[in-house]
């Protein structure tokens, strides 16, 4: 008798990249930051600690993010497979 467990593959269709919840905060968050290092409007409005707050949640964030994600990436926006 074999002793072996039958594998059950499932394969998820890889969705565009502007799709990515994960890729749209990112660049939100590098928009937001090139913007005050230019223009320092946020800092004055913000308590001290929010720098270090966001320092420390951001990878918080991108993990939660990560740990939802259920396809990959691909460069165009047809889903012909990932980028290359």
């Amino acid at each position: 008798m074999p002793t072996d467990t039958p594998k059950l593959v499932v394969a998820v269709a890889a969705k565009p990249w502007w799709m990515s919840r994960t890729l749209w905060l990112n660049a939100l968050v590098l928009v937001l930051a090139y913007a005050e290092s230019q223009l320092h409007v946020l800092q004055p409005l913000m308590p001290v600690n929010v720098y270090a707050v966001l320092t420390f949640g951001l990878p918080l964030v991108n993990m939660a993010l990560r740990a939802v994600t259920t396809s990959g990436l691909t460069g165009s926006s047809n889903n012909s497979g990932p980028a290359q």
